[in-house]
């Protein structure tokens, strides 16, 4: 007789991927364990019959607890791990509030680094998969997101390297319809910054409904039919935009996406708006000498 196998996604709060991605292995007939944080609303979960544990992943002894939890429940049997916890945050480079940052990196950096530390026997005794969730921010310049970009290129490099390591599985993800954004969409420009000229796009920016995002019910569907396989690919790309952006990261130079986004965020405007700012600077020295 067949054991059951068992999927643990990390991040299942309403209305995001990791939410999706539990109730698509449950279509599959494999137990979902999904985690929220412990503050978090869980009923979503609880209605759909899912079991969840309370986890921040920023905390090594609720990881711990997780661990034992993860432990009494499977017997010590873990298929697959999905990192999937993550925030955002918005703001350009130049006005980063590093502590904020902090924060983020151990989040969306150092959060998968402790759960693969103390999953991954549980993984290599199953022969398992682990998934850690990338994103284009990582491969391109997307502007406002200097931080979050860096996360993901951090995680995405270390999963590499994991990769060579334990042969797991990562995913590069494209822009996902999810709620992601609305804990982000109360920042603002800094008084007095550079990018003054465009806080009213920057405000469109933050509290923006992706469009043609995909739907994170189809996107979950997919990356759950690719954890299921015997021999799944070692990246897997899928999102809106994700073929041009992995053509163009593949056969272009690194500054194929200057221009692209110098055009999709104004970037002519705040140009021009600081020389002017600096013409009439100029004009007042002249004026008072």
């Amino acid at each position: 007789m067949s054991r059951s196998k068992f999927a643990l996604v990390t991040g299942c709060g309403r209305g995001g991927i990791g939410e999706a991605l539990v109730q698509e292995y449950c279509c599959h007939g494999i137990h979902a364990i999904a985690t929220v944080l412990p503050q978090e609303a869980s009923d979503h979960l609880s209605e759909a019959g899912i079991t969840f544990f309370p986890l921040d992943v920023t905390v090594e002894k609720s990881v711990l607890d997780l661990k034992a939890s993860v432990l009494k429940l499977t017997g010590g049997h873990l298929d697959i791990l999905i990192n999937c916890a993550g925030i955002t945050y918005t703001m350009t480079a130049i006005d980063t509030d590093v502590v904020a940052v902090q924060r983020m990196f151990d989040v969306n950096v150092f959060g998968p680094m402790r759960m693969v530390h103390h999953f991954h026997d549980m993984i290599i005794n199953t022969t398992g998969t682990i998934v850690n969730i990338g994103s284009i921010g990582g491969i391109i310049p997307y502007l406002y997101g200097a931080s979050y970009n860096a996360t993901k290129a951090a995680l995405q490099h270390w999963s590499n390297t994991l990769r060579v390591e334990m042969a797991p599985f990562k995913i590069i993800s494209g822009e996902v319809s999810t709620n992601i954004l609305k804990n982000d969409s109360h920042r603002r420009l800094p008084e007095g910054s550079y990018y003054s000229p465009l806080a009213e796009n920057f405000q469109r920016h933050v509290t923006r409904t992706p469009q043609g995002a995909t739907d994170r019910f189809k996107y979950a569907a997919n990356v759950v039919a690719q954890t299921l396989k015997r021999s799944p690919p070692a990246w897997f790309w899928y999102g809106s935009f994700t073929g041009m952006i992995r053509f163009l990261d593949t056969f272009g130079w690194r500054t194929v996406w200057d221009s692209m986004l110098w055009r999709m965020f104004d970037l002519g405007e705040l140009k021009q708006a600081h020389k002017l700012l600096v013409d009439e600077a100029v004009l007042q020295s002249e004026e008072g000498s």
